[in-house]
């Protein structure tokens, strides 16, 4: 269900197009296949756990699930928030499944993953907003495979520090947690969401002393200065990594594609990004949050390696 930003948004985004956006061809995805992809297929099938990667059509599904990794996706595969750019289906969530924790640390020690990405729906009904479950993912994953580093791609919380706190009860190795978009495009992109709430916890958990990170899409009517700007608010509020994609509509029903950006001006982001002190920036066409994650925590892989 669209609000009304969304819908002025779609209505002035298609008046301002004088001709049919094409994809161009550096946007061309792999077809899914492969003998890991089939194994870390079957495993998610069997543990009945959901991927981001494939509700939200991730154009890297192919690479990464042939490299046997994947970001799993808890809490449920219905989202509480109607964000006008994602795929995930949105309604009242099914009751929580306590159980779920256990299976998905099962699956990563089966995939014998060096490092896992977890990630969730908003859960706004609930009082943590589903912190607790990420937390007792985090405690198994440690106790089945205890080398394995993990990114958690956590919702708001609301702005919660309960939550937070919670999370830190058994704290990951990076903590997520993705802009999205520029502050000027909140009331369309993420309605339910406040600019300035996200970044407060970014600065929060980089307080706390994790390594933090965060995304956002281009191509869905942001200007270049408005992305130099939100580099520099992700900076002011001590954020480490950051990745940088192309967004591209999933359906008729979601938000319209205002451009597709070319390489050269991702490569120009890249360079504005490790500029202004970020640790990593990942920004390409068909990047997305967990693109490359395992090379980001490669010296935490190996730090925790040692350590055992």
């Amino acid at each position: 269900m669209i609000n009304n930003h969304q819908r002025k948004f779609k209505e002035e985004a298609e008046k301002n197009k004088s001709d049919v956006l094409r994809k161009p061809d550096w946007l061309k995805i792999k077809i899914p296949g492969g003998k890991n992809f089939s194994q870390v297929n079957n495993i998610i099938r069997n543990s009945r756990l959901n991927t981001v990667c494939e509700e939200a059509k991730c154009p890297n599904l192919a690479e990464c699930w042939n490299h046997g990794t994947a970001t799993f996706m808890i809490l449920g595969d219905t989202c509480t928030r109607s964000c006008g750019f994602c795929n995930v289906k949105i309604g009242l969530p099914n009751k929580l499944d306590t159980d779920e924790p256990r299976r998905v640390a099962e699956s990563v020690a089966e995939l014998s993953l060096k490092h896992v990405v977890i990630t969730s729906v908003n859960r706004d009904e609930l009082r943590d907003g589903g912190a607790s479950i990420f937390s007792e993912t985090i405690k198994l994953i440690r106790q089945n495979s205890p080398v394995c580093t993990i990114e958690i791609l956590i919702p708001d919380f609301k702005g919660e520090e309960e939550a937070f706190n919670i999370i830190m009860e058994n704290p990951p190795d990076i903590l997520n947690h993705n802009l999205e978009t520029v502050k000027r495009l909140y009331h369309a992109v993420r309605p339910q969401a406040k600019y300035q709430r996200s970044l407060n916890l970014i600065n929060w958990f980089s307080e706390a002393g994790l390594r933090t990170k965060s995304g956002i899409m281009v191509g869905i009517g942001e200007t270049y200065d408005e992305v130099l700007d939100l580099m520099s608010d992700l900076k002011a509020h001590k954020c480490d990594i950051m990745t940088i994609g192309q967004y591209l509509q999933p359906t008729k029903k979601h938000l319209p594609v205002d451009r597709y950006v070319t390489p050269e001006e991702f490569l120009s982001y890249k360079i504005e990004g490790i500029e202004r002190g970020f640790m990593s920036v990942e920004s390409g066409p068909l990047v997305r949050s967990s693109y490359h994650a395992d090379k980001q925590a490669e010296d935490l892989y190996h730090e925790r390696l040692k350590a055992l």
